[in-house]
């Protein structure tokens, strides 16, 4: 019998400091940026690209640990395992992640001269795309010890960053902590993160999936991922090997299965897109929350659409107003539990 669970979900993904500045498209041609993608950059890149942009805002980011906050804003429970330094920009991290009510015990590493905590300048253009250039810094080295059996079985949901996937200084880890979460008879969810790093660690993403229950993506990485030729196929190869599949289409809300047909669910009205940062991630929380709930996919899928429509209503990956208020004012709250 599975032991109560303490928290509603353990995300494990990297520690990363948001830098966000707008910027036109000019911007991105001239430095050679991917538009809407995310690229990993060493030090040099970084700095480069942070002397060139105009005035920014730092915020504490990193996908799975913006879909913890976005857990503990619903009013859940939510742990997150990821590595910072002991420098000014882990700090930073350290506070506002558990300031957002996220149970965060992973030490820093020491301030010995080692790589600085990671940091993800994010252009955002006027279509509120967001293009990141991501310097993974001490984020990339998860230390397999950092993740313990018992933390890892006192949550319902295990959930994975997908950019972990094919780290080498991380897999280790990654691998620990679903071992731990099958022994305990827990959940395994995924995100796929970003399309473009589906493509490049594709076989990565290939072995962890027979051990994932729970699927999340947008349309671009189910195709990725798949390999098929419409987003209808994608859908029903990723939904023969696990359980539960969501897969997004921005304004066009988002497809769900669960072992069953899949069902289209509306986005969430919003009045003005600023910035679609977070838009998965908080997604991800959304959904997860429904689940840990016991709701079922389409109630998750509304779930997820009204916290992704309330990041995407501002710049930065964090919610800024309580999405427990917002589901409540909208119907989806859960009742209490007893």
């Amino acid at each position: 019998m599975t032991a109560p669970s303490e928290l509603d979900v353990l995300a494990i993904g990297h520690a990363i400091v948001d830098v966000l500045a707008h910027a036109d498209d000019g911007f991105i041609h001239e430095h050679g940026l991917r538009k809407g993608a995310m690229e990993l950059v060493d030090r040099d890149r970084a700095e480069l690209l942070y002397g060139a942009l105009g005035p920014a805002v730092e915020v504490s980011g990193g996908s799975a640990a913006n879909t913890a906050v976005g857990v503990a804003s619903l009013g859940g429970t939510a742990g997150f395992i990821g590595k910072v330094r002991d420098d000014q920009l882990g700090q930073i991290f350290i506070h506002d992640i558990r300031a957002a009510g996220v149970r965060f015990s992973t030490a820093p590493a020491p301030l010995d001269g080692g790589a600085p905590t990671a940091r993800s300048l994010i252009v955002v253009t006027p279509d509120a795309q967001r293009t990141m250039s991501t310097y993974l810094g001490v984020a990339s080295t998860i230390p397999i010890d950092d993740v313990v059996d018992t933390e890892v079985a006192k949550a319902q949901v295990l959930y994975l960053e997908g950019y972990l996937m094919g780290i080498p200084d991380s897999m280790p880890a990654v691998n620990r902590a679903v071992d731990f979460a099958h022994r305990a008879g827990r959940h395994v969810a995924l995100t796929l993160s970003d399309s473009l790093w589906v493509e490049g660690q594709r076989q990565s993403f290939v072995d962890v999936i027979p051990f994932v229950d729970v699927l999340l993506g947008n349309e671009h990485e189910a195709l990725a991922l798949s390999g098929a030729g419409t987003v209808d196929e994608a859908i029903e190869i990723l939904a023969a090997q696990c359980r539960v599949v969501a897969v997004t289409r921005g304004s066009h809300g988002s497809v769900v299965v669960d072992g069953n047909r899949p069902v289209a669910v509306p986005a969430h009205p919003v009045d003005a897109v600023i910035d679609t940062t977070g838009a998965g991630d908080l997604y991800a929380a959304g959904f997860l929350f429904g689940l840990t709930r016991g709701r079922g996919p389409v109630d998750c899928a509304r779930l997820g659409s009204l916290a992704a429509s309330e990041v995407i209503s501002h710049l930065g990956p964090r919610p800024e107003t309580s999405l427990q208020e917002l589901a409540e004012a909208a119907g989806l709250a859960e009742p209490a539990r007893s």
